[in-house]
């Protein structure tokens, strides 16, 4: 107990807030749910911990001999900026900065005190490793809602996890939290698309917050209902209780910079080299800023005039790309925007011309 209690000071002189310790073991129930996720396509083409169930489930698999997995949890809870009034699209609350980068820094230190002391320890955060939130379950910190996300008592869903698995052997903390939810649905009836399916069951083909990260073209039947968002999605969070009655992080783990806005037309005047230095944090396939680009463009479509001359320039200009992704969705854009009188005749590539021949 003596050692756990300096790693507990250590996580939290870190600015880690939860703290909990689980027995090594494969996460049967995890694994089952993944398998069983990903064969009725649930999935989508996501990767991550859906990639090798087997090993994401498997702590043994990632440090030889484990023993005990010690998962911690920082809060990315911050005061609602300012709105801007120019056109502007949204980011998920998680991704105004980088939370990671002092996860991992306190899970590191974490770690080496266990390798100071003797023994194997590696820490893990954002990765497929290991299911984090399962982890995090079984050490009491908190209880999934039905909107799949782990909430802690008292404090919902804002935050990021991590843990250090180790061949030390660490007493688990106490049973896991009884669920918290009771008969509240906000967070089903909230979300935009109809994405949770059943209690804690996410379809990622309807999950706007995989959509803007996955390749391609973006579903039809979606666009609108991404509105302003440009990276990720809140509304399962932002609606549910546990959340509203929350308090922001304390002021001492406050992040130095957020960015919670970003202005749609100049984030498609940027070049490809500006857009991955200012949000080279987000997920981006193949680190493309296509994808960004592309949903900037069905922004534009939701949010923008189409009178206004500098709308007018950029879907000029995108239609006129020699990618066929931002074509496509420049046609969508600016026959949302009643601009139909720049659309081109017809175009080369297949997947313009369905934009161009939709009704």
């Amino acid at each position: 107990m003596a050692l756990v209690d300096e790693l507990r000071r250590i996580a939290l002189d870190s600015g880690l807030e939860e703290f909990g310790i689980a027995e090594a073991q494969v996460l049967e129930r995890a694994r089952r749910e993944l398998f069983a996720r990903k064969s009725a396509g649930l999935s989508d083409d996501m990767g991550f911990t859906y990639r090798n169930p087997e090993r994401s489930t498997d702590p043994f698999a990632a440090v030889q001999g484990a023993r005990s997995v010690i998962v911690a949890a920082r809060s990315y809870q911050r005061p609602d900026p300012m709105v801007p009034s120019a056109l502007s699209a949204r980011v998920a609350r998680y991704a105004w900065t980088d939370h990671y980068a002092p996860l991992r820094d306190g899970l590191r230190a974490v770690a080496k005190h266990l390798r100071a002391a003797g023994h194997r320890a590696v820490a893990y955060a954002d990765d497929n490793t290991v299911v984090d939130r399962e982890v995090a379950h079984r050490a009491g910190i908190g209880w999934f809602g039905k909107n799949a996300n782990l909430l802690v008592p008292g404090r919902g869903s804002w935050f990021v996890l991590g843990c250090v698995i180790t061949d030390a052997v660490l007493p688990p903390s106490p049973a896991p939290v009884e669920d918290g939810c009771g008969t509240c649905h906000r967070c089903i009836d909230g979300c935009p698309t109809g994405a949770i399916v059943a209690p804690g069951v996410i379809d990622a083909r309807r999950c706007l917050a995989w959509l803007v990260q996955k390749p391609g073209i973006f579903p039809m039947e979606f666009r609108e209902a991404l509105g302003d968002r440009i990276y990720g999605c809140d509304d399962c969070q932002d609606v549910c209780p546990i959340n509203r009655r929350s308090d922001p992080a304390p002021e001492g783990v406050a992040a130095p910079e957020l960015v919670a806005w970003v202005p749609v037309l100049e984030l498609l005047d940027l070049d490809d080299a500006t857009i991955l230095e200012r949000h080279g944090r987000w997920y981006l396939h193949g680190r493309d800023p296509v994808w960004v680009r592309r949903n900037a463009l069905v922004i534009l479509g939701n949010t923008g005039d189409g009178q206004d001359a500098a709308v007018e320039v950029s879907l000029v200009r995108y239609l006129q790309h020699p990618n066929p992704v931002l074509r496509a969705h420049a046609v969508w854009a600016a026959r949302r925007l009643g601009r139909d009188d720049l659309l081109p005749d017809t175009d080369s590539d297949p997947s313009v011309r369905a934009e161009l021949m939709a009704p």
